[in-house]
């Protein structure tokens, strides 16, 4: 890598631990009483730590809601109005309440995360081998969460980021979304009270249709481009 791009990256690590930091160890970020907002200040780091970068840097980086989708509708739509639907009927059904500004908070918090770990680290370790790139991020994304006891709950959290750093990684390099790659990174988070059975049923749900989709909607993309290449030919 360029000295550019290690100089970038080590500024926006800095900042997103930083503002980690302050948010969970510290009573800094307590002035907030509304649980919803301080939420949102435990993942608005590496948010912060990327557009820093881009900034001081002039690194010359597009960072889209809508990726590849022709328009932002759709994504909004199957990526983080449909889950909340799901997720809060099934939920109201079960215990009365619909937890719609839950949901919804825990969507905004996977973006601001991925805003930085998908959309500004993914792209600068895009030249590397990528298995090294996956294992850089996971580590990065590990420590980050301010984890550093070598403890077996530990090492299987590890070993869920980097699936998800691979996971998550190819859904943003298949539509370059940042809505997209927030759903998936919300799945677990949507769940508060851990992964029982309906948990594990809705989680199987979204990502059957969530993947349905992005294949379906590729291959017809694919399909519309080619017919429009042979109709101008």
């Amino acid at each position: 890598m360029r000295e550019k791009q290690i100089g970038s990256i080590i500024v926006f690590y800095a900042i997103a631990v930083l503002f980690r930091f302050l948010a969970v160890k510290t009573n800094l970020f307590h002035f907030a009483d509304n649980e919803f907002l301080k939420i949102l200040l435990r993942g608005i780091g590496p948010t912060i730590g990327a557009f820093v970068s881009i900034t001081l840097f002039k690194i010359p980086l597009k960072l889209s809601l809508k990726g590849n989708y022709r328009n932002l509708f759709l994504p909004l739509t199957i990526f983080w109005i449909f889950p909340v639907i799901l997720i809060g009927t099934v939920t109201f059904i079960q215990e009365g309440r619909f937890p719609i500004m839950l949901l919804f908070t825990v969507l905004v918090y996977g973006l601001l995360e991925e805003i930085g770990w998908r959309g500004f680290l993914q792209e600068q370790l895009k030249n590397l081998p990528k298995f090294q790139s996956i294992t850089i991020i996971a580590v990065l994304w590990f420590v980050w969460h301010l984890n550093f006891e070598f403890t077996p709950s530990n090492m299987i959290f590890l070993g869920v980021l980097i699936l998800g750093t691979w996971g998550i990684g190819k859904v943003y390099s298949s539509t370059y979304s940042l809505l997209a790659v927030a759903a998936f990174h919300s799945l677990n988070n949507f769940f508060r009270n851990g992964l029982h059975e309906k948990e594990l049923i809705l989680i199987a749900v979204l990502l059957v249709i969530w993947i349905a989709f992005m294949v379906f909607y590729k291959r017809k993309f694919k399909t519309h481009t080619q017919t429009s290449e042979l109709t101008n030919d």
